[in-house]
């Protein structure tokens, strides 16, 4: 029987949209105006990236990239990485995001740069 490699995904989605802040209180039509956004972007490039599904569970690392260099908290923006990851198995990437499936995201601040997320999806089996 021959050794299975692991897989690793790496793909940088420019935001779509304003990040979605767990300390915001926007109206539930904004947020899903934003939600369907994020999700809409990462689906997209998901399925122009992506050569077949990964092998389920997967870790996922977001690394949060955001312009200037103001203090802020990369945990707060995990309603934008929920809609992302929902993004990812819209498009097919993983059958679904419980915790059966995926562990994390796994957030983290990236550089200063225009918004975006960098995410890193590794195949854990």
């Amino acid at each position: 029987m021959g050794l299975m490699t692991k897989r690793i995904l790496i793909f940088t989605v420019q935001a779509p949209a304003a990040f979605i802040n767990s300390n915001e209180r926007l109206h539930h039509m904004a947020k899903a105006k934003l939600t369907k956004a994020w999700r809409s972007a990462v689906e997209a490039e998901t399925r122009r990236i992506m050569n077949g599904p990964l092998r389920t569970p997967v870790r996922i690392l977001a690394k949060i990239h955001k312009t200037g260099n103001r203090r802020w908290d990369p945990n707060n923006l995990a309603p934008t990485t929920k809609a992302c990851v929902d993004g990812m198995v819209d498009a097919g990437l993983i059958p679904d995001d419980s915790w059966r499936e995926v562990e994390g995201p796994d957030h983290r601040r990236g550089s200063a740069m225009p918004d975006a997320i960098t995410f890193t999806i590794e195949e854990l089996t």
